[in-house]
């Protein structure tokens, strides 16, 4: 789950992670009201779930309150497109109206799971700001590392190595080094997947502060953090996958025109795997679980053929403790509440799969059976 700048600032602050003072606002009059209270002036800074806001406009410098106004009329209702949001952008609903800050230098500091190491890993670079990226892909040397034992946490000296190696200016190495700790903690305690600061900066009057800031965190984890889950909003998500997240489905939309239903996740990537491999385009990531009921097989369904870019549909259940008679019925109860009218190329192997198939084969829908993974998707990919 994404949060908005403002809402991770708020979270950081909770850790002792310093932060410009700053507050939300959804019209031009909190914008106007928020800077006054700023002193007149500040920056305004569009808040959608992407980043690049920079690059695209979606960041004003305002040195009066007249031009807070002015910045606040352009964004608010914007559509801002960035190379985070694809080229339908996000529309720009909220403003965060922040102190201007007198910047010294600019670094990055991230954090993030090593899959491969099994642990935590604390990323820092004195490259920050809007090339991150180029730096990590040219310089990838200039990208310093830590990786953090999870019994012990961030130790003060690994903070130390990262704030020398970002050539930190020595008189605010101690600071650093708590503004590290405290991103750390909160990394962990809010289970985070991503914690990043970028820019990272230090100012004139002696401050190492987070410009900006995202935190990204563990979908299931969410049950522990009622707190964060109220940050959730709706109008940055896909409707689509809000509706699937309703009845416990795994959805991620996608931009091809082909709908994929299976379930386990490992057989829903080799799915679309195997559909790219032979020329199609999955349309969207959906899996249904081991345990789902008729009703959650006839929602994933009606979710998928909501997509209008859908021209197919394949579904591959690998049965276990989902019974393929269950996805049968589920498939065929779905197709007939939405007249189906595309493709559907169904494969199932595993438990009670002849009672499955003699469901699809009963309902008098035009279904194709397959017989293999690569079979099937070789029938879908053709008929779209």
């Amino acid at each position: 789950m994404n949060i908005h700048e403002y809402q991770a600032k708020a979270v950081l602050a909770q850790y002792g992670v310093a932060v410009p003072q700053g507050k939300v606002a959804f019209t031009v009059e909190e914008a106007v009201a928020n800077a006054r209270e700023l002193g007149g002036q500040g920056v305004v800074k569009a808040q959608i779930h992407a980043g690049g806001r920079g690059k695209a406009g979606g960041v004003k410098l305002a040195r009066s309150l007249a031009e807070v106004e002015q910045h606040a009329r352009e964004l608010l209702g914007k559509t801002l497109v960035t190379h985070q949001t694809g080229p339908e952008g996000k529309v720009v609903k909220r403003l965060l109206i922040e102190q201007l800050t007198a910047i010294q230098k600019e670094y990055y500091i991230g954090v993030v799971v090593d899959r491969s190491a099994g642990r935590v890993v604390m990323m820092a670079s004195a490259e920050g700001g809007m090339e991150i990226e180029e730096v990590a892909a040219q310089h990838p040397e200039k990208i310093f590392r830590e990786t953090i034992d999870p019994a012990v946490g961030l130790l003060p000296y690994q903070a130390r190595n990262l704030a020398f190696a970002m050539e930190i200016p020595a008189p605010l190495v101690n600071k650093a080094v708590r503004f590290m700790q405290g991103l750390y903690q909160c990394f962990v305690e809010k289970d985070c997947s991503i914690a990043e600061i970028n820019p990272l900066v230090t100012t004139a009057d002696g401050e190492v502060l987070a410009l900006d800031a995202k935190l990204n965190f563990d979908d299931n984890a969410l049950y522990r953090h009622p707190d964060i889950l109220e940050l959730r909003d709706l109008d940055e998500e896909d409707p689509k996958e809000i509706e699937a997240s309703k009845f416990g489905l795994s959805y991620i939309a996608l931009d091809g025109n082909i709908g994929c239903m299976v379930n386990g996740a490992g057989l829903a990537m080799a799915t679309m795997d195997t559909i790219k491999y032979y020329g199609g385009e999955p349309a969207n990531f959906l899996d249904v679980g081991g345990g789902a009921s008729e009703e959650k097989v006839t929602e994933a369904f009606k979710i998928i053929l909501s997509d209008p870019k859908v021209r197919g549909i394949l579904v591959n259940i690998f049965g276990g403790i989902m019974k393929c008679d269950v996805i049968a019925n589920g498939v065929v109860a779905a197709a007939r509440q939405v007249g189906l009218d595309k493709p559907l190329v169904v494969r199932l192997e595993g438990t009670n799969v002849e009672l499955g198939k003699k469901i699809l084969n009963e309902s008098g829908l035009q279904i194709v059976a397959a017989d293999s993974l690569a079979d099937a998707a070789q029938r879908i990919v053709s008929l779209v």
